[in-house]
């Protein structure tokens, strides 16, 4: 097969299609042209077709090498699968196909600034099943992130202007029609504001300040802020009432391991722990949608946190083991819907410029809570029989403040919109905001957007986009990739200790009380440690914070596996808590946070909700699972092999991230479509044929003139979407 070959384009042409300008030449045989669409670059194609039977002078004279056109003769026709066709603003028209019959050579303009449209494309073509005729091809609709990130791209000013004008009639808001105006050029050229004509010098002032100050913002956003913050504490405290309550609640319910039948107990108090993570992933999080449509994300929120109140102060009146396990039941139903709708909640309310910032902060703030609840069960470890009690119990604490302050805060401005409710929904945004040009700009960027996303997944029910998660390629990648980091997380071994760390340090030979004190300098560890991935999460990366981290999370829990074997309970005690200590913080910087951050981001926009509840869920179910096994395990191989299993589990999770989990740092949302329309298979072909052996060479063998290739070429792909640290959605 003759060698692809690729020009570009030199002129000064600035128009969409015409940018960087590369073509590319189909040889003369339908092999070779499977072979050639075969190749996985994930570009995305504005096909320049010509038949060039019939009119080979169609093809502009810029755009076409004459050199490269043989005789028209030379090139047999083939059936060809339907190609997105881009309009003039240079975005996919997703009601536009092409099923005609294309004479060979197919010329592909490829620009950088369409590179993110049509995924799936390049690689569907691809696939052996769809080398025969006839096979399913996917609609143009199934990816079109680009055009609903930023759906202003290229439309005229004063078609703009007009399509302003119209929704303030629409909508009643015809007295801030000047701000919406204002607010569309804005919202439309992030970037050039300052070339805008109609701001004045105030205007300008503000969107400059917006990008030099970005933690500049008004109370009802720090308020927001605030409560999604308590909320990650909730969820975090919630999940360690039942460290301390399991020393004495078993004998409490006479289900302790050394009461008769001790298997049967053993798995009863598994039950019990497990109790709120196997209802949130079952039904917790998938709650969220039907919540969210009914009641809002406030109202979701509220109704978590009455779960999360009444359940646990519930558990710390029951009379019998199966009262206990319903009411832990109950509290999972508020933990899911909180742990699903809060990230969302936050991410639709706050700009961009602070918003990573935000999803970072669930994970660092779930382990304040989980150090609060150690905290919490050292407090009360001396009150007699009722300990356990009040340790369960003790949750409700940071709760009740979630359930009524969340009535203090804005309801999300997006959510409003969907519901059609403008008015109230540029109420929100005014205090969300600084200024009204701000929230004017944010409010009909947003609902140009909501009009594109409508238009793409409109009649989808709930479970066709459940099910889209796993069929679509791109998607399906996402939905690998989550599953990966969050499956992850509970194969660590992280919530043995959460859950069971007092249960160890006695079996390492402390007494009850010096256990939870031992469990609180976990908690402290845990959460001083999530601090420095504020910083490393965007500059290290998610992948590398994770493939650095895991190895080390692997020796150290075997390391204090091992400490078992010392006799001297003296010298077993401090070297058990150390390694666990150590452990903790590898832990805390690295599958702490990267889980929730990735999955909020590697989602498309139309499928981020129902992306977001299936990792919660997975992660949640897993945490079910370590839970209820765990009691039974360390009764079974004892504290050596369970912490020994969990080391093996650790690397096993290091070859699925190194081989499943692309690098998401610092990339725009056309730069992700870019990545996830990688194949797993080349990404895997690639780890393990082009990245193993350079970093053998390199570290290795130190040859500092190794080079890598790199499994990405993005040629500078410019995202058209919003200057990040500007418009909020």
């Amino acid at each position: 097969m003759a060698p692809k070959r690729k020009l570009e384009d030199d002129s000064e042409e600035t128009s969409p299609v015409n940018k960087q300008l590369k073509l590319v030449p189909f040889p003369n045989s339908e092999d070779d042209m499977d072979v050639v669409m075969s190749d996985s670059e994930p570009l995305y194609l504005d096909m320049v077709h010509s038949r060039l039977q019939s009119n080979a002078s169609s093809v502009s004279s810029t755009a076409l090498d004459s050199s490269l056109t043989p005789s028209p003769a030379a090139y047999p026709t083939f059936d060809l699968y339907p190609l997105p066709f881009f309009n003039n603003s240079g975005t996919v028209d997703p009601n536009s196909h092409d099923f005609a019959h294309y004479s060979l050579p197919v010329l592909f303009s490829i620009y950088e600034s369409a590179q993110t449209v049509m995924p799936e494309y390049s690689e569907k073509v691809s696939q052996e099943e769809q080398r025969e005729h006839g096979g399913e091809v996917p609609s143009a609709a199934d990816n079109v992130n680009a055009r609903i990130q930023n759906p202003l791209h290229g439309i005229p000013r004063d078609e703009l202007f007009a399509q302003v004008d119209a929704f303030a009639k629409e909508q009643n808001l015809e007295d801030i029609q000047p701000f919406l105006r204002k607010g569309a050029l804005l919202a439309q050229n992030p970037r050039d504001f300052e070339s805008i004509e109609e701001l004045d010098k105030d205007d300008l002032n503000i969107i400059r300040r917006e990008v030099t100050h970005k933690w500049d913002q008004p109370r009802a956003l720090y308020a927001t802020i605030i409560l999604c913050s308590i909320a990650a504490a909730v969820q975090g405290w919630d999940q360690t009432g039942s460290n301390g309550a399991n020393l004495s609640f078993p004998q409490e319910f006479g289900i302790d391991s050394h009461s008769g039948n001790a298997g049967r107990n053993e798995w009863i108090v598994g039950v019990i722990n497990a109790g709120p993570y196997i209802s949130a992933s079952m039904l917790g999080c998938w709650l969220t949608d039907p919540l969210n449509n009914l009641f809002g994300r406030r109202g979701t929120i509220f109704i978590a946190a009455i779960f999360c109140t009444l359940s646990v102060i519930g558990a710390a009146c029951s009379q019998t083991w199966p009262q206990l396990l319903v009411c832990r039941l109950l509290l999972g139903i508020g933990m899911g819907a909180k742990a699903t709708t809060v990230p969302v909640y936050a991410a639709e309310n706050t700009p961009a410029s602070i918003r990573g910032g935000l999803v970072m902060s669930w994970q660092l703030w779930t382990a304040f809570g989980i150090f609060l609840g150690f905290c919490a069960n050292l407090a009360v470890a001396d009150v007699g029989r009722i300990a356990w009690r009040l340790q369960l119990g003790s949750a409700f604490i940071p709760a009740i403040p979630l359930a009524i302050g969340i009535y203090f805060c804005p309801e999300s401005p997006r959510w409003l919109m969907k519901k059609g409710r403008y008015r109230k929904a540029y109420e929100s945004f005014k205090k969300l905001r600084n200024t009204e040009l701000q929230a004017a700009r944010d409010l009909y960027y947003v609902y140009r957007q909501l009009m594109e996303e409508k238009k793409v997944i409109s009649g989808a029910s709930y479970v066709s986009r459940f099910t889209e998660l796993f069929t679509i390629p791109r998607i399906r990648r996402a939905t690998l990739g989550s599953f990966v980091v969050m499956i992850s997380q509970q194969m660590c071994g992280i919530n043995i200790i959460a859950f069971y760390s007092s249960s160890i340090f006695v079996d390492a030979g402390y007494s009850a009380k010096a256990a939870l004190e031992a469990s609180f300098g976990f908690g402290l560890v845990n959460f001083v440690f999530a601090f420095p991935a504020v910083w490393t999460i965007d500059t290290f990366g998610r992948r590398n914070l994770l493939l650095f981290t895991f190895p080390n999370m692997a020796w150290t829990l075997l390391a204090a596996g091992f400490c078992f074997f010392v006799n001297d309970t003296k010298a077993k005690v401090p070297l058990v808590a150390f390694f666990v200590f150590l452990f903790g913080a590898f832990y805390s910087p690295g599958e702490g946070p990267v889980p929730f951050t990735y999955s909020a981001e590697v989602f498309p926009l139309t499928h981020r909700e129902m992306g977001m509840a299936w990792a919660v869920a997975t992660n949640l179910f897993w945490a079910s699972v370590l839970s209820l096994t765990f009691p039974r395990l360390i009764s079974a191989f004892t504290s050596v092999g369970a912490f020994g299993f969990y080391a093996g589990l650790n690397v096993i999770a290091f070859v699925m991230i190194f081989f499943l989990v692309p690098e998401t740092k610092q990339r725009t949302l056309e730069e992700l479509d870019y990545i996830f329309a990688v194949p797993t298979s080349r990404h895997v072909s690639y780890q393990l044929k082009t990245y193993l052996p350079y970093f053998f060479k390199r570290w290795v063998l130190f040859h500092k003139d190794a080079k890598l290739e790199p499994l990405y070429n993005f040629e500078e792909v410019e995202s058209i979407t919003v200057y990040e640290k500007g418009v909020g959605h």
